[in-house]
């Protein structure tokens, strides 16, 4: 196919994509007053974002829509000779040459991200490094770093931990409802890596026996599984894959040392809702009464009965060349939605500049009924990850592209702020550049967001 064709069918499946789904909302202007969401902000909430490009996590204080700080999970600058170094000579590295340096030992491709039910750890996964990471929210540091031995005046005073090493493609950890287990689906293959929390920050600070591991079992599952999320009472867990139109469910069984004893309850043909197979993200709503699933290259999202036989309640197109990535909910007292992040872009959204949309599913609406009642613009180009504040009243929104020349961000990967304290007109708050992680010989910017989550530390949160 040549380049003109793939162009020209690039635009006519956005136009086609944009005319399918209703006009947006009206919203204010940047820099708009987060009015009444403004008191659902606790001083010790956070926004995370995992950014695939410069294996990073950037934190914002919601209360300034700032970033406060930058995690940084690569291993340039712990050496004082040019090797090591992620500036050298003065030149900066494509991505590609970073992460292929002799002797890197960071981690490759930052993705999946998710915190413990009272949100004071959380679990990265290095997709290409094949290992997930486990931060410590409350003081924004990786767990099992070590003090750098070769520490000077342009070097980093840590040495970067090694993380857990569980099997290829790490796509998303996901812990259990007791915060007892992490599971991480390993996409790349066939099963689920169960990894005990307790005993994985032991080995991570060096405390557990040599040759022990985390690592409690794994669990054969659907080929390609991209995630678990757990039903409500953790008794039960559902497995989307990324290769087969199926998702497996399992029993959890808990024993009295809160450890799993998983077995398999059935596996449930969705093909009808996602014929290609592909199907990265799943997540119980709040009530814990449906299980929702994106359905990237079906342009739809569907969601299911977490009860008895799992039966299909609903299937929502999005519009040919959507590209559902992540639903988020939202339940308030002037409304209940459910909001689907799409890979799309779109040009001509406010002010002129390209972005995406989020889609507006209404949720009041009786099981089968279900439809997109609206969209909004994301403010940014290929939205992904989007988690909500505990009140629902906040909703963030991370994106992978950069934004384009002539805009307020230009080059700059932004995350967008929204009041949604009326879940059927979500109103825009602001737009913040990541800017970047300041090594000792140079500058790296935060680059391709994937997942975002909203945590109060110390507080039970989405996964409890």
């Amino acid at each position: 196919m040549t380049t003109q064709r793939r162009d020209i069918l690039k635009y006519t499946l956005a136009a086609a994509a944009a005319s399918a789904l209703p006009a947006a909302h009206a919203q204010a202007p940047s820099g708009a007053s987060a009015g009444a969401a403004a008191t659902g902000i606790d001083p010790r909430d956070r926004v995370f974002i995992t950014n695939e490009d410069s294996n990073t996590l950037v934190v914002i204080d919601p209360k300034t829509n700032t970033v406060e700080s930058t995690i940084n999970l690569t291993s340039f600058d712990e050496d004082p000779r040019p090797p090591f170094r992620y500036v050298t000579a003065g030149v900066a590295p494509t991505h590609a040459a970073m992460i292929h340096k002799p002797l890197y030992h960071g981690c490759i491709d930052a993705h999946g991200a998710v915190p413990s039910p009272d949100g004071r750890l959380l679990a990265t996964s290095g997709r290409g490094s094949s290992n997930i990471y486990l931060i410590d929210a409350e003081q924004r540091r990786v767990i099992g770093n070590t003090p750098n031995p070769a520490s000077g005046p342009t070097t980093n005073p840590e040495r970067l931990s090694s993380g857990l090493l569980l099997g290829r493609e790490p796509h998303e950890p996901t812990f259990t409802r007791n915060g007892r287990e992490l599971w991480v689906t390993l996409r790349g293959e066939d099963r689920i890596a169960i990894v005990g929390v307790d005993r994985a920050v032991r080995q991570l600070k060096g405390a557990d026996s040599p040759g022990s591991s985390a690592v409690r079992q794994y669990l054969p599952t659907l080929s390609g599984p991209a995630q678990v999320w757990f039903n409500r009472e953790g008794t039960l867990a559902f497995v989307a894959s990324q290769k087969v139109s199926k998702i497996d469910v399992f029993r959890v069984n808990p024993g009295a040392d809160g450890h799993s004893q998983p077995q398999r309850l059935t596996t449930l043909d969705i093909s009808a809702q996602d014929k290609p197979g592909f199907t990265p993200f799943t997540k119980t709503t709040p009530d814990g009464a449906e299980v929702w699933f994106s359905h990237k290259l079906a342009d739809a999202v569907s969601c299911r009965s977490t009860q008895g036989g799992f039966d299909l309640i609903d299937t929502v197109p999005l519009g040919m060349g959507a590209r559902p990535n992540h639903v988020e909910f939202v339940r308030n007292a002037r409304g209940s939605v459910v909001y689907a992040s799409l890979a799309r872009i779109d040009d001509g959204g406010p002010g002129g500049v390209a972005s995406s949309p989020i889609a507006i599913i209404d949720r009041s609406a009786p099981g089968g009924q279900r439809k997109v009642v609206g969209t909004f613009s994301s403010r940014g180009r290929e939205s992904h990850g989007l988690w909500t504040n505990p009140e629902n009243t906040l909703l963030y929104v991370a994106h992978e592209q950069d934004e384009l020349p002539g805009t307020p961000n230009a080059g700059q990967t932004v995350c967008s702020a929204f009041d949604v304290s009326d879940p059927l007109r979500p109103t825009f708050i602001a737009q913040i550049p990541l800017g970047n992680l300041t090594l000792p010989s140079g500058a790296l910017r935060n680059k391709k967001s994937i997942n975002l989550v909203y945590v109060r530390v110390g507080e039970k949160g989405q996964t409890a």
